[in-house]
């Protein structure tokens, strides 16, 4: 499978706003820009809320077919490992190839050496078309990026061959963003030269960027370094398409891209300039909106949305741990239970909806409900049939974000 050029994530935790999702998506395309629609759920989501990929297909098939999308689309395996990948397989076309926890573990000594003697001819002054100033190589370099990422690389190789044991057909994403410290383009360079080397034919790449990509708000850090980083790795992808032989195709993915509005422009612009795809996975704002929906929805949602809150704050801890290196949560700054219950659904709702010039707008706040999806889950048919109660008012909240808040900013619609 070739997957396009633009390309969408769009996670659902809960399997009811895929319509609404793929609505946006069908408004794009109105509008002049053809998205994939991608429905990624990762293994940890399904085991928090006890779902399976079987229902993130059928949900995704059922959207298609009631709107009558006759374009791609693609159903995601997030996050997976070797442990988890088999329940995938059945149902999932794209996977994306977690490999973050293994940076950095040691490559066998041959295979290091191998990397270092299939690199050499770029030691000394490694010039990279479009990059103004050219990259110093010296063998300590090949051996100590092949020593941090050599090993993850051939973890992935291995997941790959593994899936297409039984599925010749699908789209492989690299993943290495949950980790501390960001790629550099000459890093990702040669990580695409052992992504080659190891036979991986990604389509995506999904490096860790300089900043902070917390989960469900905007971007944190130096958004000039962002914007040479972002454009190196633009330049980088392409040199390695024609060096390495990687899918002509192979473009960025930018994970955690939910609400990163002050790059989107960033992004937008060079993906223009350079006539490149993208690849943006937005999951949990979907289940945020539900909670807005459910909000302004009348006294029974509101007191469901308030109830969540409640469990997610006594809880805290227990709802961050998963998500540590995503998220950055001041408890002086989150609201207390008793100032919530005071609020009536347009307080509640300003409050989690990601406009910040609104003063209501609570990061803090936003962040706590975004990673507490797992309470919903815990709350069974009450939560499900609350949003099948006030499928509109949700739906039309889903729908609003991808699109306006989201898309349009990155596309300049």
């Amino acid at each position: 499978m070739k997957l396009g050029k633009y390309s969408w994530g769009i996670g659902d935790r809960f399997a009811h706003q895929a319509a609404a999702q793929l609505s946006a998506i069908m408004k794009a395309k109105e509008a002049g820009v053809s998205i994939v629609p991608v429905w990624n759920k990762s293994n940890r989501e399904h085991t928090f809320i006890h779902s399976a990929p079987s229902g993130t297909r059928a949900a995704a098939d059922a959207a298609v077919k009631k709107l009558g999308w006759k374009d791609q689309y693609f159903c995601d395996a997030d996050h997976i490992n070797m442990s988890n990948v088999d329940k995938f397989i059945a149902d999932c076309d794209f996977f994306t190839l977690d490999v973050a926890d293994y940076i950095g573990k040691p490559a066998a000594a041959d295979e290091l050496a191998a990397f270092v003697n299939a690199n050499r001819k770029y030691i000394g002054k490694l010039t990279i078309p479009g990059i103004a100033q050219p990259f110093d190589i010296t063998e300590a370099t090949l051996n100590a990026i092949g020593a941090k990422f050599l090993f993850a690389v051939k973890e992935a190789a291995a997941i790959y061959q593994h899936v297409l044991k039984t599925k010749k057909d699908f789209v492989a994403e690299v993943s290495m963003d949950e980790v501390n410290d960001a790629q550099s383009p000459v890093e990702l360079f040669f990580i695409l030269s052992a992504v080659a080397q190891y036979k991986i034919p990604a389509q995506t790449i999904a490096p860790k960027f300089t900043g902070r990509f917390n989960k469900g708000v905007d971007y944190v850090g130096d958004v000039k370094k962002f914007a040479q980083e972002f454009e190196e790795d633009l330049l980088v992808i392409d040199f390695a398409i024609k060096e390495f032989g990687l899918p002509e195709n192979l473009k960025l993915s930018v994970h955690s891209g939910s609400d990163k509005f002050a790059i989107y422009p960033i992004m937008g612009q060079l993906i223009k300039k350079y006539n490149k795809g993208i690849h943006v996975k937005t999951a949990g704002t979907t289940w945020l909106e539900e909670v807005i929906g459910l909000s302004m929805s009348g006294s029974e949602g509101l007191a469901l949305a308030k109830k969540i809150y409640e469990e997610a704050y006594a809880h805290k801890e227990e709802m961050t741990k998963p998500y540590a290196t995503v998220i950055d949560i001041k408890d002086s700054r989150l609201p207390t239970v008793a100032e919530v219950n005071t609020w009536d659904g347009k307080k509640f709702s300003e409050s989690l909806r990601h406009v910040q010039s609104n003063s209501n707008y609570n990061a803090d706040f936003r962040q706590l409900i975004h990673v507490a999806f797992k309470i919903a889950a815990n709350m069974g048919d009450t939560y499900i049939k609350a949003l099948e109660k006030n499928e509109k008012i949700v739906g039309a909240q889903v729908a609003e974000n991808l699109y306006d808040r989201h898309i349009k900013l990155l596309f300049a619609l």
